[in-house]
């Protein structure tokens, strides 16, 4: 699979797995079938796959761990520390934590459940707005020093904090939600990073399932579903935003391709320094996704895409979860 460099010469695949979807509950019922696609992903030549200490919590990093053990080498994890998780009980306690203490040992279990003795990617989750991010980044740079972490990310942090963590510890990669859904990042994040040499990693590439033409105004999501609550999944707004994927499927029939691939396509075309971080339960999904690589948009697809005046209904989180996270 094609290779592709963030910041601080780390090279992974250019497109990358992200196992949340695979369990964030302390059961994964399907666990064994996900273990097989993961390892399915790295036989076919992915290398960068994603988890988090907060997903079930630990149950996540648990099945990663087993789906990779004999095969480290040819993979690259990243996971994830800051929110307050009992360090003996696994519960979750709701807020965010970052101090030095709780990230130590946050890093050893990760360690542990993932059957490594080195994480190639640490990010933390959320910025702790009680923790000084020089403490945060200083703290991970010892961990580098020790061996134990190889690579320093952040996810969803703003300018300031970048620049202020950059200073400490040289950051390889910012972990947070872009796509042709969501460009929040675009007028202060993407030229801060550029400047700096960060990589980027977009979550949700493909809008939470909606860029795959798959979800129209009539779709139904059950109440164990985030998109039931989300503003942006709303009758109403789908049926808006529906405006964006009929650009897609337009754009997607020239290049005999599909709506995910051009969205993923169109994320690739931003900078060479991003890599889509995208989740799916099934193995003809993964290919499909992958196949964006194949598909190289034009010129003209880009100005189509930057005219057509498309304005997204709805706010990418319900309220309760931009409050918490600090988003």
């Amino acid at each position: 699979m094609e290779k592709r460099k963030l910041g601080q010469g780390l090279e992974v695949s250019a497109l990358a797995l992200g196992a949340m979807g695979y369990g964030k509950s302390r059961e994964i019922e399907d666990r064994s079938e996900m273990i097989a696609l993961l390892r399915a992903a790295a036989e076919r030549g992915m290398d960068f796959f994603d988890t988090a200490e907060v997903y079930g919590p630990w149950t996540n990093e648990e099945m990663v761990g087993e789906a990779f053990a004999g095969m480290r080498d040819k993979v690259k994890i990243a996971t994830k520390f800051g929110w307050d998780i009992d360090q003996q009980t696994g519960e979750h306690r709701g807020g965010v934590n970052s101090k030095p203490a709780q990230i130590r040992k946050s890093v050893e279990g990760s360690l542990r459940r993932l059957r490594t003795d080195y994480i190639d990617l640490y990010y933390q989750h959320r910025v702790d707005p009680e923790v000084p991010m020089e403490d945060v980044a200083g703290t991970v740079k010892d961990l580098i020093a020790e061996g134990k972490v190889r690579y320093f990310g952040l996810s969803e942090a703003g300018a300031d904090s970048i620049r202020k963590a950059h200073a400490v510890q040289p950051v390889a990669a910012l972990q947070s939600e872009y796509s042709l859904w969501t460009r929040d990042p675009e007028p202060e994040i993407i030229p801060t990073i550029e400047e700096l040499g960060i990589g980027l990693v977009p979550f949700s590439p493909l809008g939470r399932g909606f860029l795959t033409g798959k979800i129209d105004a009539n779709a139904q999501f059950g109440d164990n579903d985030l998109r039931s609550r989300i503003p942006r999944f709303a009758p109403k707004a789908r049926d808006t935003n529906q405006a964006l994927v009929d650009l897609l499927k337009r754009i997607a029939a020239r290049h005999n391709a599909t709506p995910a691939q051009v969205a993923l396509a169109w994320l690739l075309a931003q900078k060479p320094w991003i890599v889509p971080l995208f989740g799916t339960r099934r193995l003809e999904r993964f290919e499909e996704n992958t196949g964006a690589l194949s598909v190289t948009l034009g010129a003209d697809d880009l100005d189509e895409i930057e005219t057509a005046g498309i304005t997204v209904e709805g706010a990418r989180y319900p309220d309760d979860i931009l409050r918490r996270s600090g988003l």
